[in-house]
């Protein structure tokens, strides 16, 4: 897994790039609080030929943002987010994107 970050000069936007090895996996994509963990509205993740599934968000810099991978409607969590935070409406924590 991996969250690479580009903040642009012209713009008050951070793309942030995901990364995610999911071979088996058929679709992948994130939801989060920048799209109101709406499935319909979320990011979907292309998948490339080594089996890793990509795909870049903007985000507006100077805020935070949490979020999950949705792997083939399994929920699961970023490795490298930047903290986790607790969600009782999940009942489980969500990865933090501090831009």
């Amino acid at each position: 897994m991996a969250i690479t970050k580009q903040f642009l000069k012209s713009k008050p936007v951070c793309k942030v790039t995901f990364s995610l090895p999911a071979e088996e996996a058929k679709k992948v994509s994130v939801v989060g609080s920048f799209n109101e963990w709406n499935e319909k509205k979320a990011v979907q993740l292309k998948k490339l030929k080594n089996g890793t599934f990509k795909g870049t968000v903007d985000l507006e810099k100077d805020n935070s943002y949490e979020f999950r991978y949705v792997v083939d409607g399994t929920y699961i969590n970023d490795d490298q987010a930047d903290a986790y935070a607790w969600s009782d409406f999940a009942g489980a924590e969500n990865g933090v994107l501090n831009v």
